[in-house]
């Protein structure tokens, strides 16, 4: 039995067209999802120039998005047909590639372009996916480290989204392999040339040759199972490839290596040994209009608000990672935003160093390489001392080969702080930087923030909603309620005497009621069934009275002014602390509601229970807040 010889070139063919088309999809399809997600996550002047601002103008992504897609839900031919309209003989591309002598139809390139196209949406569409899946935060702490665009792709982007690219990578290859229909418009059957398996599949069983079918159909499936486990098991070493830079190494004692000169560490030449941060700025969010005015100098300025109060958003906007509407930032002189002007400076090129809330560190690298992220421009032996110096002053030296997923809360708090202070910036922005953490961590944490504050020469934002937090890191206190500046001004002035019920309440306050002027000094108070004297004038636009629950005296003389008896309706103990809820003129009856809550040390506390009641309450004219609605 003599056994025909098979003509091998469809194989040659395949392999050749798949590999060419895979090759031309992966960058293809990873320019394309960069494209798109750049332009969601990007601020300032487009990283696509003209692209960004139609996308953004005139509603084009969608529009993109969906040509992009469209291959994969056309029927083959038809795309074949498109193909041929666009390359064939006749068209103007056509015609024009024939006077250089480039001829596409019924050509090996051909089937490439074919393979090509409906291949690709299967690789963008993933690269789109697994980028879209990267926490934007991640981005935006690259950029606020000075990375450029390609870095940030580079070292945080890519690695982070590489096994859907992997799986794209995947499917785009199975697809390009198994291309039909637009092969054939296209480049035609031509044996030898254009004629790939699954066009001579088709033709061995037109002309009735199944056994030769067949053959093509287990040589598809061998190839396809064999590049998928091959590009499978790559997945891993491709991650660890695309990092790009090697792990910096802090085996040498920090104590040990000489100094960096400061000027080697500051781009552009400029100095940055004391910050002054003006701010004046605007913002449309989705249920109001953001408007902030400061300035910091040296020294830690608190922004203090309740949660939704436009508290993060304010750093952002700071920091360049996202865009304000209107107003104007500048840095130690240096005009960062304005838009009377059209000035915006990248988030990259701004020198503000920003600790987020869920710290932002990057998973994919150790402790060392993060905290040595924003310092590319210093030479590998510059960059090991830095970060070895600032890992040595946050005490977390002995973390530096680990990850993030690797150590505790705590710790990548100080990673963070690290992070940012290697990079020596002109402004250092703080949002709740304590609020992941438990009280044990967070004490430990807040004495070492101290002591790196303590020396550092900077504007210092502190972001928080925790009165006493703030209270302990900042001398000037700016509120927020609604993204609207309510009060600001140093932190005990602001504390004593805030002029808002929202101000108030957010330095603290416990006990707020309505309250009417009723004369120059006096208040009526009908929710405690009481008048009260004022230490000051009454202002006009009084609607409410406050009084803070540590400043509420119980007492033994009944002559004092704004006295009246008093009987407990709950109490509640922490460990050193006692709250007292009380109610005035009278016993609370059933579910009546306490009128005041006040709160005494443990021991002073434990001894008035023991105390027959009722007891005699005073409200000092001077510890009264005078409030505005």
């Amino acid at each position: 039995m003599v056994s025909l010889p098979i003509d091998v070139s469809p194989l040659i063919i395949s392999i050749a067209t798949t590999c060419a088309a895979t090759v031309a999809t992966f960058f293809l399809g990873l320019f394309a999802a960069w494209w798109m997600v750049g332009e969601q996550v990007q601020v300032g002047k487009p990283v696509w120039g003209l692209w960004g601002w139609g996308l953004r103008t005139l509603g084009l992504k969608g529009w993109i998005d969906g040509i992009l897609t469209l291959p994969l839900v056309l029927p083959p031919t038809v795309v074949g047909f498109i193909l041929l309209l666009i390359f064939g003989r006749r068209s103007l591309l056509g015609q024009a590639l024939e006077k250089v002598g480039i001829t596409i139809v019924f050509s090996w390139p051909a089937t490439v372009i074919a393979a090509t196209v409906v291949a690709f949406p299967l690789m963008y569409r993933t690269a789109l996916g697994a980028f879209e899946q990267v926490n934007p935060t991640l981005l935006q702490a690259a950029r606020t480290l000075g990375a450029s665009e390609w870095r940030v792709f580079r070292r945080v982007l890519f690695p982070l989204a590489a096994p859907g690219v992997v799986a794209g990578t995947v499917l785009a290859f199975a697809r390009a392999l198994g291309e039909f229909g637009a092969t054939l418009m296209l480049a035609g059957n031509i044996p030898g040339r254009t004629q790939t398996m699954p066009i001579a599949i088709f033709s061995a069983v037109e002309d009735g040759d199944m056994r030769l079918a067949v053959v093509w159909v287990v040589l598809i499936v061998a190839i396809s199972l064999g590049m998928i486990r091959l590009l499978n098991r790559q997945g891993s070493a491709l991650r660890k490839r695309v990092q790009g830079e090697t792990a910096l190494s802090v085996q040498l004692d920090a104590d040990t290596l000489p100094m960096v000169p400061r000027e080697a560490q500051v781009r552009d030449g400029e100095s940055s040994l004391s910050s002054a941060l003006e701010i004046d700025l605007e913002k449309r969010l989705e249920r109001f209009t953001l408007r902030v005015r400061l300035c910091a100098g040296r020294g830690a300025v608190g922004i203090l608000g309740a949660s939704g109060a436009g508290k993060s958003m304010t750093l952002r906007l700071i920091a360049g990672v996202a865009e304000p509407d209107a107003g104007r930032i500048a840095l130690n002189g240096r005009v960062l935003f304005d838009s009377t002007s059209g000035k915006n400076v990248r988030c990259a090129s701004r020198r503000i160093g920003i600790v987020f809330q869920d710290y932002a560190l990057f998973p994919h690298m150790t402790v060392a390489e993060n905290v040595g992220f924003g310092l590319s421009e210093l030479t590998e032996l510059e960059r090991r001392q830095v970060v070895a110096r600032h890992l040595q002053r946050m005490h977390i030296t002995e973390l530096a080969e680990r990850t993030p997923g690797e150590i505790s809360g705590g710790q990548r708090q100080r990673v963070a702080i690290a992070r940012c202070m290697a990079m020596e910036p002109d402004a250092l922005l703080l949002d709740e930087p304590f609020a992941a953490l438990d009280p044990h961590l967070r004490r430990q944490t807040e004495e070492q923030l101290r002591d790196t504050l303590a020396v550092y020469q900077g504007a210092v934002l502190f972001v928080t909603h925790d009165m006493e937090e703030a209270f302990r890191f900042c001398s000037e206190l700016v509120v927020l309620d609604a993204g609207q500046v309510i009060a600001s001004g140093p932190r005990q002035e602001l504390f004593e005497r805030p002029r808002t019920v929202a101000a108030a309440r957010l330095t603290g306050c416990k006990n707020i009621v309505a309250a009417r002027r009723i004369g120059v000094d006096r208040i009526a108070v009908d929710a405690w069934e009481c008048e009260l004297r004022t230490a000051s004038p009454v202002p006009d636009g009084l609607t409410h009275v406050g009084v803070r629950s540590h400043q509420i005296a119980i007492v033994t003389d009944v002559a004092s002014e704004n006295t009246f008896p008093g009987w407990l309706a709950g109490s509640s103990e922490a460990p050193h602390e006692m709250t007292l809820y009380l109610r005035l003129h009278a016993p609370a009856q059933g579910s009546e509601p306490a009128h005041m809550q006040v709160d005494l040390p443990k021991d002073l506390g434990r001894k008035l229970l023991d105390s027959p009641q009722p007891w005699l309450v005073r409200l000092a004219p001077s510890r009264l807040l005078l409030l505005e609605g």
